[in-house]
């Protein structure tokens, strides 16, 4: 009979998009056709949102890229100023981010497995991915105990995330995620499904145990607090990997500033990289020149990627760096508009 260890032995290794020559290959694929000249079209609205100086980019990530190679893409887009803001799902941001910064890893794995035995080991599988459960029970409760540290009302997903990126400057085995490079750096993570996730754990045990004074999470906060960054840029840009609720959510920030009575301009660039089929009508596979029909996304600039992400995000990303526009690009600090 098998143990644990005999599945969780090949840890995944995190692309460094530092060390990628990047230019070469994006500059071939633009002579190309189908996704290969997509991703090229993508590289240079990106590199042109880098060189824009009145433009905030805003990073959305869903699905399960951090967990599958990509988590020090997103930590190196943070720490080298080439997003303002991240938009992400629960899950990206402490079941897969929080949970390695505490010093646990996720694991290669094969989806051609027994999952009832992988349940009777406690390991977790994503496709081919495999997480300890046991060690992500230890991230449940490490939320639960911040939770128990903080004063007791409602906080944005963003204040809360702070709050976990102040933690693990003091307590983190691994000092490069993007829960803490976006702490250090004030640029703030919004996760407007927080619950949906580790998280959603650790605050429900806080707040069954603590019925009358305990925090919870103002998802409507979160809304006014990231269109209050919408409507202090000039110019906005998305990169979007995946869709679900963090795409609607960084779109319909055009949308809530007009509530608020404040014209701001649709989001000038946007890239999405999905491999949603348009044809269900579902938000994550709309396109962004559906998204234009609702005034969220000018089309000027926009480009569907139609690939997983895995296998073109760090292309992508490299190229970017490569370039360099984003040296001479003025940090936003964006987390620092909500202090008082």
């Amino acid at each position: 009979m098998k143990k644990k260890t005999d599945y969780l032995g090949k840890p995944v290794q995190h692309i460094d998009i530092t060390t990628i020559h990047a230019v070469p290959i994006i500059d071939a694929m633009r002579e190309m056709s189908f996704s290969a000249r997509e991703l090229a079209n993508a590289a240079d609205i990106y590199d042109r949102m880098l060189s824009d100086k009145d433009c905030s980019i805003i990073l959305t990530i869903a699905g399960s890229t951090s967990a599958a190679g990509c988590m020090q893409v997103y930590s190196d887009l943070v720490k080298y100023n080439m997003v303002d803001a991240v938009v992400a799902t629960g899950a990206t941001i402490v079941d897969m981010d929080f949970f390695e910064a505490l010093g646990f890893k996720h694991y290669q794995g094969t989806p051609n497995v027994d999952d009832q035995e992988l349940r009777r080991l406690y390991i977790d599988r994503i496709y081919d991915t495999y997480i300890d459960e046991e060690q992500l029970q230890v991230c449940d409760q490490t939320v639960h105990l911040i939770a128990d540290e903080l004063d007791p009302r409602p906080y944005s997903s963003r204040e809360f995330i702070s709050e976990m990126g102040k933690y693990l400057t003091q307590n983190a085995r691994k000092k490069t995620s993007l829960v803490q490079t976006a702490y250090e750096n004030d640029v703030p993570i919004f996760c407007p499904a927080f619950s949906d996730s580790s998280a959603g754990f650790g605050l429900v045990l806080h707040q069954f145990n603590r019925p009358d004074k305990h925090v919870s999470i103002d998802s409507v906060k979160d809304f006014l607090e990231l269109t209050q960054i919408k409507m202090q840029a000039p110019t906005s840009g998305l990169l979007m990997i995946g869709g679900g609720v963090p795409k609607n959510f960084a779109q319909d920030t055009v949308i809530c500033a007009e509530v608020l009575g404040k014209e701001v301009p649709m989001h000038r660039y946007a890239i999405q990289i999905t491999v949603a089929d348009v044809r269900d009508g579902a938000c994550s596979s709309s396109t962004l020149k559906e998204a234009s029909s609702w005034g969220k996304v000018d089309t000027t600039y926009e480009q569907m990627v139609y690939a997983e992400a895995t296998s073109v995000l760090p292309l992508l990303a490299a190229y970017a760096y490569e370039k360099g526009n984003w040296k001479t690009r003025d940090k936003r600090r964006y987390a620092t508009i909500y202090r008082k």
